[in-house]
This record gives C-alpha cells, sequence and structure tokens, in this order.
C-alpha cells in the first residue's frame, strides 16, 4: 500500500490523484448507462476531484481522507471531517459535520453514504434546503433512491427560514419527488406557531408549479344565504392537457352540494364544463342545479364551431349560491352555438341563440328574442383600385313565447373611397341598407310582409396638426385634430316594422361619428347631420399617448322623424367632453361628461383617479351619474399598507340618491416570510333590493397550500391595480 504524507498535498499530486482516480473510475462509468435517467454525457464522464488535508490508501482502489475533506464530481460536492472513497464503486463514505451540495440542494449530517454516479446513499441526522422552493428541513434520516428522488424518516418540511419556524409540516414519512414535482407525507401534521392545524395520514403538495392529482386544501367561509360553507375540492391531473376538480360543498342551511368542474385543450378544441348539483335544498325543499359549458374547436382550416351553454334551475339560484358558477348578478344565461367558416376576404356564420332569464324579483327582466337560427355573410376588401367595400348580410328567425315573431332579411353594402394625405384625411362612403321582414299575422291590422331600402351617404375628414412641447415638464408632442363627419339618410317610415333587437344608442364619442343612431337593424336613423371634434394629445417621444383631450358635438339640419318613443326636433346633440392622462409615473385621471345645453344639466358623467405609487399601493377614486337611469354612485377601493406587514383592502360603492352602499368589500391581509393571512368581507347585490353578504378568512403556507376561502378573485374584481403582496410586480 502507498502511503501519502500527513500534510496538505502539492498541486502536482492532487492532479496526479484526480487523474488516477478519473482513470480508475471510467470502468464504473460504463454501468452508468443504467442509472437514473436525466444524467448527463458530461456528467457520467466527469472526473473525481478530491482533496484533504491527510490522504491515505491506493489511488486505484480505496483512498482514505481526513481533514477538510472535500470531493467534487459533476454537480455534488461532499464536505466532511473524514471520509472513504472507493473508486470502484463511485462511493463515498464520511462522518462529521457532513456537508452535501448537488444541483442547488444543500444537506448536513453527522454521517453519509452516497454513490455519486447513481445518486443512491443515505445521510443519517440531516438538515436540509432544497433550491427550488427555499424549503428546509431536518430529519433522522434521508434515503437517496436516485438523483431526483428521496425519502425523509421522521422528518419536518417549511419554506420558512430559520431553526424555529411559523409554519412546518411533521411526517413519519416524506417522499420528495423531484422528477415529478410531488412532495407526499404520511402520518402527517402541518403546524403553525406550534399549534396543530391540519392532521392527515396521507398527503401530498406540488415542490413546484406543475400540476398534480390529489387532494386540494378545504375551504371555509360563510354567507348569509348559505350559513357556514365547507368545500373540501379533489384535483385529478388526467393528461397534461386535461384536468377534473369534483369538489363536495357542505352548506350548513341548504345540504351537500356537489360539483365538478372539467377542463381540456388541444390542438384545435379547448373548453370547459362546470356542474353543481343540491338534492333536496332544506330551504326551498328542491332539487337545485347550475350547468355552465364552453367550447370551440377548428373542424379544418377556416371552419370552426363553439358553444356556450348555461342553464339554472330556478330564478333564486345566483342569490342563494353566492359562489356558484353563475355569477350573482347574472340574470341572463346565454344559450349559444356558432358554425363560422372564413377566409381572406370573406366569412359566413350559423347560429342558434337565445336566453335563459333568471326574473328579478322586484323589477321583471323582458326577455329577449331567440335566434332560431342566425345567418350571417360578411365580404370585403381593401384598396382595389383606391377603393375599400365590405357588405353584410344576415337572414334571422326571431322567436319570442309573448311577442311578435318573424323573419329579418338585410343586406348593407358599403363603399368608400378614402383619401389619406401627411396632416389630413378625407372618406366619403355610400351605403345601402335593404331589409325584408315575413312576420307572424298576430293581430288582424298587422302587415305580414314588409321591406324597406334606405340609403346612407357619408364624409369623414379630418386635420392633424403637431407641435414640439412640454407636458409636467418632459418634452412632447403635442397635436390638434379637428374632425368633421357629415351623413346624410333619407326619411322612411319605419312605424310598421316590429323591434326584434333594436335600441337607441347611447351618446358617446364612438356613436357621434356612426351613421346610425340606433343598435340593431330595424330601425334606421334618418341622417342630415354634422359632427363636429376636437382632439388633442400629448405624445411621448416613445410614441406612448400620455394625455388626451376631446370635445364633440353633433348638429341636426332636420327633424329625427325615425326614433323609438317619438320625433324629436332637436338642433343639436348633447355636448361630449372627455379627458385621460397620465398625470405621472403614479397618477393617472380620466374624466367624461356629457352636458345638455337644452336642459343646462349633466346628463352623465364620471370622474377617476388612480394613484399607484408602489407595488400594493393602490388608491381608486371614482364618481359616476347617469340622470336618466336615475344613477349616482360614488366608488372608492384601495389596497394599502396600514402597518408593518399589514395591508388594507377595501371597496365602498355608494349609492347617493338611496343613500346607502350598493357593494362593498372590506379586509386586510397579513404578509409573514413564509405565509399570508387575509380575512375579507363582501357584500354583492343580487337582485333589486337584494344582497348577499360573505366572509372570505385564509391562510397561505408559502410553497405548501391555501387554507380557508379564497378571497383573491373579489379582491381583484373589486380593486383595480390590485397586487397579490408575495408577488409584486411593476405598477
Amino acid at each position: 500500500m502507498t502511503w501519502f504524507p500527513a500534510f496538505p498535498p502539492s498541486q502536482r499530486l492532487l492532479r496526479y490523484l484526480t487523474a488516477i482516480v478519473a482513470a480508475a473510475s471510467a470502468p464504473s462509468l460504463v454501468a452508468a448507462q443504467n442509472s437514473p435517467k436525466g444524467i448527463t454525457e458530461e456528467e457520467k464522464n466527469a472526473p473525481a476531484n478530491v482533496s484533504a488535508e491527510k490522504m491515505t490508501g491506493r489511488p486505484d482502489r480505496d483512498v482514505v481522507l481526513e481533514g477538510d475533506v472535500e470531493i467534487i464530481r459533476g454537480p455534488t460536492t461532499v464536505n466532511a471531517d473524514k471520509a472513504t472513497y472507493r473508486v470502484a464503486e463511485d462511493e463515498v463514505e464520511a462522518v462529521g459535520n457532513i456537508r452535501m451540495r448537488r444541483f442547488g440542494d444543500t444537506y448536513t449530517g453527522d454521517e453519509l453514504r452516497f454513490r455519486m454516479d447513481a445518486g443512491e446513499g443515505y445521510v443519517l441526522r440531516p438538515t436540509y434546503q432544497l433550491e427550488l422552493n427555499n424549503a428546509q428541513g431536518s430529519a433522522e434520516r434521508i434515503d437517496f433512491e436516485a438523483r431526483d428522488r428521496a425519502t425523509i424518516t421522521e422528518g419536518s418540511y417549511s419554506t420558512c427560514e430559520g431553526p424555529d419556524p411559523d409554519w412546518y409540516l411533521k411526517s413519519g414519512r416524506l417522499n420528495l419527488d423531484s422528477g415529478r414535482d410531488i412532495g407526499t407525507a404520511y402520518n402527517t401534521v402541518v403546524y403553525f406557531k406550534g399549534v396543530p392545524i391540519l392532521a392527515a395520514p396521507a398527503m401530498s403538495f406540488p415542490l413546484s408549479d406543475a400540476r398534480k392529482s390529489g387532494l386540494l386544501p378545504p375551504t371555509v367561509g360563510t354567507t348569509n344565504t348559505g350559513g357556514l360553507e365547507i368545500t373540501q375540492p379533489y384535483y385529478l391531473n388526467i393528461a397534461p392537457n386535461r384536468d377534473l376538480t369534483l369538489y363536495p360543498r357542505l352548506i350548513a342551511k341548504r345540504g351537500l352540494q356537489l360539483g365538478a368542474e372539467g377542463r381540456y385543450l388541444g390542438e384545435t378544441y379547448g373548453g370547459q364544463t362546470s356542474v353543481e348539483v343540491l338534492f333536496n335544498d332544506r330551504q326551498s325543499g328542491t332539487d337545485r342545479y347550475a350547468i355552465s359549458s364552453v367550447h370551440t374547436q377548428s373542424l379544418a382550416p377556416g371552419l370552426s364551431y363553439s358553444w356556450n351553454l348555461n342553464s339554472a334551475s330556478d330564478d333564486n339560484y345566483p342569490s342563494d349560491f353566492a359562489r356558484s358558477i353563475t355569477n350573482a348578478s347574472q340574470r341572463l344565461l346565454p344559450r349559444d352555438m356558432n358554425l363560422l367558416y372564413g377566409s381572406t376576404y370573406w366569412s359566413a356564420s350559423a347560429r342558434l341563440s337565445n336566453f335563459q332569464v333568471l326574473q328579478d324579483p322586484v323589477v321583471p327582466i323582458i326577455r329577449p328574442y331567440d335566434r332560431l337560427p342566425q345567418l350571417t355573410f360578411q365580404a370585403g376588401r381593401q384598396d382595389v383600385a383606391g377603393f375599400d367595400w365590405t357588405v353584410d348580410s344576415e337572414l334571422t328567425r326571431f322567436w319570442h313565447p309573448d311577442l311578435v315573431r318573424g323573419d329579418r332579411l338585410f343586406i348593407n353594402p358599403r363603399i368608400a373611397y378614402p383619401i389619406l394625405r401627411p396632416g389630413y384625411f378625407i372618406t366619403p362612403r355610400l351605403s345601402l341598407h335593404a331589409s325584408a321582414y315575413s312576420v307572424d299575422n298576430r293581430t288582424p291590422t298587422a302587415d305580414r310582409n314588409l321591406d324597406r331600402v334606405v340609403p346612407t351617404f357619408s364624409v369623414d375628414s379630418g386635420l392633424v396638426f403637431e407641435r414640439d412641447t412640454k407636458f409636467f415638464g418632459q418634452a412632447m408632442t403635442q397635436t390638434l385634430e379637428p374632425r368633421l363627419f357629415y351623413v346624410h339618410t333619407p326619411y322612411r317610415d319605419q312605424s310598421r316594422f316590429p323591434i326584434f333587437d333594436t335600441a337607441e344608442a347611447d351618446l358617446s364619442f364612438a356613436q357621434l361619428f356612426s351613421e346610425n343612431r340606433f343598435i340593431g337593424n330595424d330601425r334606421i336613423s334618418d341622417a342630415n347631420q354634422l359632427t363636429t371634434a376636437l382632439v388633442s394629445r400629448y405624445i411621448e417621444p416613445s410614441g406612448a399617448e400620455r394625455a388626451r383631450f376631446a370635445v364633440g358635438q353633433r348638429f341636426y339640419f332636420d327633424e329625427q322623424r325615425v326614433t323609438i318613443g317619438g320625433a324629436r326636433n332637436e338642433s343639436r346633440s348633447d355636448l361630449l367632453i372627455s379627458a385621460a392622462g397620465r398625470i405621472s409615473n403614479e397618477l393617472t385621471a380620466e374624466g367624461n361628461v356629457q352636458y345638455s345645453e337644452s336642459l343646462r344639466n349633466t346628463r352623465r358623467a364620471n370622474y377617476g383617479v388612480r394613484w399607484q405609487p408602489g407595488p400594493a399601493r393602490v388608491l381608486n377614486v371614482q364618481y359616476r351619474r347617469d340622470q336618466p337611469n336615475r344613477l349616482e354612485q360614488f366608488d372608492v377601493a384601495a389596497q394599502w399598507p396600514i402597518a408593518a406587514r399589514w395591508y388594507g383592502v377595501g371597496r365602498v360603492n355608494y349609492s347617493l340618491p338611496d343613500r346607502k352602499v350598493a357593494e362593498g368589500l372590506l379586509g386586510f391581509e397579513y404578509k409573514a416570510d413564509c405565509w399570508i393571512f387575509r380575512l375579507v368581507g363582501q357584500r354583492t347585490p343580487t337582485a333589486t333590493g337584494q344582497a348577499t353578504s360573505a366572509l372570505f378568512f385564509q391562510l397561505e403556507l408559502n410553497g405548501l397550500t391555501r387554507l380557508g376561502s379564497n378571497p383573491l378573485d373579489a379582491l381583484r374584481s373589486s380593486i383595480p391595480g390590485y397586487q397579490m403582496i408575495n408577488q409584486h410586480s411593476t405598477p
């Protein structure tokens, strides 16, 4: 046997020893072809580098290392007070102050035996820290079964740092499979602040964000309509593109509700279906259910179909089940099926659609017409010898259980000649709207067959001026854009025509530049009118729009005879004024006003300000007024730090005419280093004069689970700009 001196080896001796060990270990690397998947060729052929204060033994067989031992091979590094490296087996046996690093993970212990190439072995009385999710723990023993699998005996697990974590999981056996991103614990108790809060004979959790089958954490909450609600979801990861979630929900006042949600996604299709059933509701004595399904699929190039189907058992379902798949304020449930074919210049579709009306108990909802079916054809091209042309056409069968039914066919060809030049544009346009009706003769005086042809001529024109200026001290380009839009449509008597899907549009800047004052195709407005508007923008050097100011109004030269509800002889429309912009990186503001000069009052208005100076700091203030609909509301929503680690969240939508809160949310979040607690109360209107109150409370253990009910969807929808406090991003 060759003996090495008991002093640090020279670099020449260390290189010599490394070369001998690498050559001697080559036969075992051939056998490593059968080692766990994922080992690269570079790792298989990597030499073993060893160093120590004292080395004895045979470099081609066994090497005994003492004092400041370090063994490096590929991604694995072992440090110890004393070790034996068996070259043929590529195995390390070490004792005393063990420290092993592999693939970013760190292990310490008293004793180690480990095969470097296969990733197999054990550590006694270890501690560990995993790089992927910053998890750590200790145990009686860790057995490495492969490079991506380990079993921890009588161990703990936590994502909290420090020797006394706020929460930890303690189990008799804990299997960590980083290849599948799954941790499985047996005979497990979860402790929070030293108090056991969850126990299970077996539980699993993700080691990353990858999906996996198993029990999801239960959710607990309360509502004024159902009382205490406890939901225990079970997740089935059927395939990478398919999953199913089963969620039985125990509702104290009503009984056991069973729910399921399936999702799927393929190369040519995708969709989601949800079902909820509650047999023999203890409050109503009836069976209650809700169904929702959406699907899209491509059948061939250009050919696709889709559906959106929704149903509920009764009118009160969205009020009684606030957390159901039917939105609490949704009372028109669409049922729609659509087949579409399209190419570069044209498209055609066939559609069947209707609605289930969940009646409001106070204000009746008029059921929309069913379309059984609706056939459409659209075509168009741009820049054909300078002309743009489009054609829209539709054939629809309108059905209603109580109102007049009938068929409607229309075709609307349009042709325009845009003249676009630097600094100005002029676009003359000519269109023709031809319609034919076949109406069920339900009254003796009603006409069964009706038709009309209405031509329209319009000219849209504008100028664009620019100048260099400054906006709050920053260099900008300011534009001044006057615009004129003239429309002429002759009068056609349409009083005998039914109204299937048409209503008068609310005034807006987009509607000011529309040829028809109506939404839908049952009424074509007569027009001899001119719209004037002036827009000014502030544009940053990057091209982003910093601010916009606009004013616009429509002038009528003739009486408006085609109306819904009587003729109008106004000389001008209400005046529209709008301003919006980013005053600074933290502050944005917007305001819109519709002012009636004849009545000398503001018909509609909304003003809003958002201040977002940093992550998890946002304040939204908004005022809305709609005089025709007797609506006036003041809305405040915010997320803001209120103390160290404490964040307040809230929203108040206050109705000034009713002098009460129409919708509200209030709560707080506490952010520790490795856990978050949320407590949120919400009041949501479900019908006229009715509202549902719910209480959410959630404990989120980072990297393990969320316990309680989930308020995050409510926070995101109620507070514009809300950010999760453990996932800060730039405002």
